[in-house]
């Protein structure tokens, strides 16, 4: 078998060039045409590298999802990657800040979240063909332009996709310390809307129903659900009500926040907030859960992955993988939380995720793409895992 750390070592000036190409379009979520763009170039890569299928998945509100397939008619359970192409970055950040390489750290909107991720893919792919060691094994890649406003689009494909699937590759980046992600929290979102009634707030306060001091009282008991010890946090984080200074405020609504470790806090701080009652006599109170993302627990089934990804990157020379948990989702909590075979964090090196210092550690890409190489090549499928 090939060296796959000498390689890819070698294509780096390559896997440079296509970061560079992918990081010059501009993806903003909410630009349905420039992410489209991008959109037509990754169709093309998937046909370069010989894709034996790629289905179009058309969106009205954001960018069309793609699905990539290769060896579909090949025995056992395919491995999926997720990757994303949308970025937080509205259209015109590229020309305030151009793409820049320093010191061996390619600095550019999008680099890290997460077109380094989508190199490594595309890198990892072709090395395999070139060096005549891709597997006879089915290999999808599900392409979505709704990742960073929490996949509402792309959550129901994702998931019919990720119960075929025997193991999911999330292509979010490492951690600064090129760490992957074994455990990322839950995350929830509720509106509390509060119902009172108005009245004059000097003629007669007494006939009132203060939906704000009703807010106040819920406020506190939310507070009070906080388990930071153990990975908990229920954020109140927006909060608004009343109409003038000079009359009883007859609404009242706040927003919260809530992370967990676990599935089971995960399910019990839903259903304490679901079943909150109303203080202030006369009040009514309304609970709207949000959009939400459950944990990617690192439980039996992830210690296990994890250890044979260590197991392999070892083998081909890589330093030890290491693992770190993160209070941000993604969409590897969908499909963990259904019990499939979920890795994480598997993109690049770097930081600045969302923020002005955006960048990759442009050394990491090849080490990433021999693991994911590595990955494709030679993982073992146990039937007996763990849940």
């Amino acid at each position: 078998m090939a060296d796959l750390l000498q390689y890819f070592t070698g294509q780096q000036d390559a896997m440079v060039e296509l970061l560079q190409a992918l990081v010059s379009y501009e993806t903003f979520t909410a630009s349905k045409p420039d992410v489209d763009k991008l959109g037509a170039v990754m169709e093309q890569h998937f046909r370069d590298l010989g894709a034996s299928s790629i289905t179009r998945i058309p969106q009205d509100a954001v960018g069309d999802f793609l699905l990539a397939k290769w060896n579909e008619d090949a025995p056992g359970r395919p491995i999926m990657f997720l990757i994303h192409i949308d970025t937080v970055w509205p259209i015109g950040t590229l020309a305030q800040r151009p793409i820049r390489i320093e010191d061996g750290v390619f600095y550019g909107p999008g680099a890290i979240d997460m077109k380094g991720g989508i190199t490594i893919v595309l890198s990892a792919l072709r090395g395999l063909r070139e060096l005549g060691e891709f597997p006879n094994r089915p290999i999808w890649v599900l392409m979505t332009t709704d990742e960073e406003v929490g996949s509402v689009h792309s959550e129901p494909i994702i998931k019919e996709l990720a119960q075929q699937a025997g193991l999911v590759l999330v292509m979010e980046p490492a951690t600064p310390e090129e760490a992957i992600k074994t455990s990322r929290k839950g995350v929830a979102t509720f509106t509390i809307e509060v119902e009172g009634r108005p009245s004059h707030a000097g003629n007669a306060p007494e006939k009132g129903i203060n939906a704000i001091v009703e807010l106040a009282h819920q406020i506190i008991t939310l507070n009070q659900m906080n388990d930071l010890k153990n990975g908990t946090s229920v954020s109140v984080t927006m909060v608004s009500g009343g109409t003038a200074t000079n009359v009883i405020p007859a609404q009242a609504t706040a927003k919260v926040d809530v992370r967990t470790l676990t599935v089971m806090a995960y399910e019990d701080i839903t259903a304490k907030i679901m079943a909150l009652e109303p203080v202030v006599p006369g009040a009514k109170i309304t609970v709207t859960p949000g959009h939400a993302r459950g944990p990617m627990e690192r439980n039996a089934r992830m210690i296990a992955d994890f250890e044979q990804l260590r197991a392999i990157g070892a083998r081909i020379g890589l330093p030890p993988v290491e693992e770190a948990s993160s209070g941000g989702g993604s969409d590897g909590n969908f499909t963990a939380m259904m019990g499939v075979s979920t890795l994480d964090g598997l993109g690049p090196q770097g930081d600045g995720l969302h923020a002005l210092h955006e960048h990759v550690v442009l050394s990491s890409l090849p080490r990433r793409s021999a693991l994911i190489a590595a990955v494709l090549r030679d993982w073992v499928f146990d039937e007996n895992a763990p849940s």
